[in-house]
């Protein structure tokens, strides 16, 4: 026959809030079930207010609830803890995201009810801790389980729906014009421990970073280049690989997605090409694909400031190609210098000799099953060939013998190399030579002739004869005679070749 207990009042729910967040350190799994006790026993309208009595102070209240709980749930100095403390984090972290799951359905209970018009204003506190908290568990991490990053999910997609958002996305840049999106709150979150000494501290701030800063593109993301470019650099410049790759990757975004003014504005690309630059003396193969990645849709910006710095990053290449034996490094150079070619054009004549050297050397060494390094190396000489092809019949001799051996190696070989690699390599070799001889005006027609007679293997004798047939792809190369405005291009390219080149 007793009454039932009357709900708190504002005043008495902020103390207890108060209190708990005092005691969060100390009996964090007891404030924990407070909380979450104390939250199924509240109605909206004692969180949010009601109308025509607000609680000014309760959303703050709230907001410092999440950041409290936010904390309590991250993951501990890196190498502060093996795998027990990385158990206990996503333990941790499970809990935490069950209240942040009970907290956001009671805002969306406020947002349908017409007596809780604080909705808006609690909701503002409340997202950029609980989203801060939704990215941390959600990404595959050491300090994350199946449950949290389920549980982390769950928050992430709840949070999303109650500000009417329909990706991480709209979040964080506004779903249209008129809306401010939340990244400036997010990186005003971030920012104290995104600075020289407390970055390490939490070591799932680089990757939320990170995470956010890729769901923001153009034009959204210029307005915050004070704010994203310096921590990128910073993670850039540390000492683990891990870390570089992944400040070079959001280097490499916000080249993509900042306007050239923006970047050519207070000497920032050239501050970004520097930081790059540096980066092409490690022998970490990740780390020098993403660097080349990034230089390559760098190159423009610099070409609009008259600072055109391809040339020393393909010299730098090519001094690393040579004397490389190992594998993954080879692809990698490989895999990445056709795209230098095409760019540098008419001006890698400069690096004729050099390239003529790397190209030889990478066609005489096998690659592997999927002989990735060797298929690249001709799309190289291909690409070179036809940007300078007035170099080209001086190494005709050197050339064709290079072709020829790569051919004879393939057809002979009996490895587990498998058989459309092998005709991709016969392929690309004749293509090669097509182009060699377009350039030499038919002499390797002439040689391969007397080959004919001799030669014994039947997918060589195969290549050779369309090689002598000719092929579609000469229509598309540029005519033996140059006009006038090819004159005007090769005589620039001329006064400003290396020297020592021929």
């Amino acid at each position: 026959g007793a009454s039932p207990p009357a709900a708190p009042s504002p005043s008495d729910l902020g103390r207890a809030l108060a209190g708990m967040l005092a005691r969060r350190r100390s009996t964090g799994d007891d404030a924990l079930e407070d909380l979450s006790a104390l939250l199924e026993a509240t109605e909206c309208d004692r969180l949010f207010g009601k109308t025509g009595d607000p609680h000014p102070q309760m959303p703050e209240m709230l907001g410092e609830v999440a950041t409290a709980l936010e904390k309590y749930a991250a993951p501990p100095k890196e190498n502060g803890a093996g795998e027990h403390g990385s158990f206990e984090v996503a333990e941790k972290a499970a809990e935490v995201g069950l209240l942040f799951l009970k907290l956001l359905r009671k805002v969306e209970a406020a947002k349908n009810s017409p007596v809780c018009p604080e909705w808006r204003t609690g909701l503002r506190h409340l997202a950029g801790p609980v989203y801060v908290f939704a990215v941390t568990h959600s990404l595959e991490q050491p300090w994350t389980s199946p449950r949290s990053r389920d549980v982390a999910g769950q928050v992430l997609a709840l949070l999303l729906q109650v500000t009417d958002c329909k990706s991480a996305a709209g979040f964080l840049r506004g779903e249209d014009e008129e809306e401010k999106g939340r990244f400036t709150v997010i990186l005003g979150l971030l920012k104290p421990s995104l600075n020289k000494e407390s970055w390490k501290n939490n070591p799932a701030v680089k990757h939320i970073f990170s995470w956010t800063l890729q769901q923001v593109t153009r034009p959204w993301l210029n307005q915050h280049l004070e704010r994203i470019l310096p921590p990128s650099l910073l993670i850039s410049d540390d000492y683990q690989t891990e870390n570089k790759i992944l400040g070079v990757r959001c280097l490499h975004h916000i080249v993509l997605n900042v306007p050239v003014a923006d970047l050519l504005q207070f000497n920032r690309a050239h501050v970004l090409y520097h930081a790059l630059f540096n980066h092409l003396y490690t022998p970490e193969h990740q780390l020098i694909e993403a660097v080349l990645l990034c230089l390559l849709d760098l190159f423009p910006v610099l070409e609009k400031a008259q600072r055109w710095k391809g040339d020393g990053v393909l010299q730098l290449m090519l001094t690393h190609m040579e004397p490389e034996h190992r594998l993954l490094l080879r692809r990698t150079y490989a895999r990445n210098l056709p795209a230098f070619v095409g760019r540098l054009g008419i001006l890698s004549v400069r690096h004729w000799k050099r390239l003529e050297r790397v190209i030889v050397g990478y066609l005489e060494v096998y690659d592997g099953p999927e002989e990735e390094a060797r298929l690249k190396i001709l799309e190289t000489l291909k690409l070179l060939m036809q940007h300078t092809w007035p170099r080209v019949a001086c190494r005709l001799v050197v050339l064709l013998k290079a072709l020829l051996k790569l051919m004879c190696d393939v057809a002979r070989d009996r490895s587990l190399t498998p058989e459309p690699v092998k005709n991709a390599l016969l392929q690309e070799a004749t293509g090669c030579l097509i182009v060699l001889d377009h350039c030499c005006r038919g002499q390797v027609k002439g040689l391969l002739a007397r080959i004919l007679l001799s030669c014994e293997d039947r997918k060589v004798v195969s290549c050779l004869r369309e090689v002598c047939q000719g092929s579609e792809a000469t229509r598309s190369l540029p005519p033996v005679a140059p006009g006038l405005c090819q004159r005007r291009e090769w005589e620039s390219c001329r006064c400003h070749r290396t020297e020592g080149e021929t």
